[in-house]
């Protein structure tokens, strides 16, 4: 009997982390935002990015990690909320975005978040950038995460001619 009670425990236990997502948070000013922790693959310091000639504001260049070249994104600029001037203080966090990996720069990183899949929730109709840039939306510990959608953040990268 007591074997049975523990199968039913590791069952539930298995439902809820099927159910569950766990999240890199990250900050640009007050907002907080999140991507899946599956697709991170590494956080390093902001250590400038080579420009390149004819992207978008948004596209601060490219960085050589360890002979791959990886395209670095400001965030604050993709969402249409200014340039970031980057300090020492800044992150990229280095994504696989299907076959590709790119680097979105963030103020901070700020926590490894376990959200429930039931509890994200749509983004609200009003500011056209966040609901094509966004996932969902999740609170936690009473703050709004915005979930990222990856490959609208890395889409129209290059000038339209």
């Amino acid at each position: 009997m007591e074997s049975l009670a523990f199968k039913d425990d590791v069952s539930a236990s298995s439902i809820a982390a099927a159910n569950s997502l766990q999240l890199i948070a990250f900050s640009i000013g007050e907002q907080t935002y999140g991507v899946e922790i599956t697709t991170v693959r590494e956080i390093r310091a902001w250590n400038g990015a080579t420009p390149l000639p004819n992207t978008r504001e948004f596209v601060r260049g490219v960085i050589n990690l360890r002979g791959t070249i990886v395209p670095i994104f400001d965030l604050r600029a993709r969402f249409g909320e200014g340039v970031t001037s980057p300090t020492k203080n800044h992150v990229v966090v280095v994504m696989s975005v299907g076959d590709k990996w790119v680097g979105i720069l963030v103020d901070a990183v700020s926590d490894i978040l376990t959200v429930s899949k039931d509890d994200i929730h749509n983004v609200p109709e009003g500011n056209s950038i966040d609901t094509e840039l966004l996932n969902g939306i999740v609170t936690h510990d009473s703050r709004m995460v915005g979930l990222i959608d990856l490959h609208a953040v890395v889409s129209g990268a290059k000038m339209d001619s």
